[in-house]
């Protein structure tokens, strides 16, 4: 085993994705959010009702979501990220973080804005 080859962290470019990703689930936990349409103050009529006692998380929900995936996608920029890794294994890394910063979003946030729909 060669000791004086340096070895990359193993979290490089995936530390704004998890942390991201943490405060999202902590926040849409805190939040409470109706997910299933029986619970929808307008079950079984017409018009457009929040999941979340505040509708202003309607916004801020997605808004939060987008800038997590361009934290994501910035923290793929920084220098450290490609640090004693070749370009391929940078590259796959980093599509692999946008990728799932990207579904993970969507299977979070989605379903609570059209849960009242």
């Amino acid at each position: 085993m060669d000791d004086d080859r340096v070895r990359p962290s193993l979290l490089a470019g995936f530390w704004s994705f998890m942390v991201g990703g943490l405060v999202l689930g902590a926040v849409i936990v805190a939040l409470n959010p109706i997910t299933h349409q029986k619970d929808c103050p307008n079950y079984g009529a017409s018009g457009n009702a929040s999941a979340f006692t505040d509708p202003v998380w309607d916004l801020y929900l997605p808004m939060m979501a987008l800038a997590w995936i361009t934290i994501v996608a910035v923290e793929q920029t920084l220098p450290v990220t490609r640090r004693h890794r070749s370009w391929a294994a940078w590259a796959a890394r980093a599509a692999a973080a946008l990728v799932l910063a990207v579904v993970g979003s969507c299977c979070l946030v989605v379903p609570l804005g059209i849960v009242c729909r």
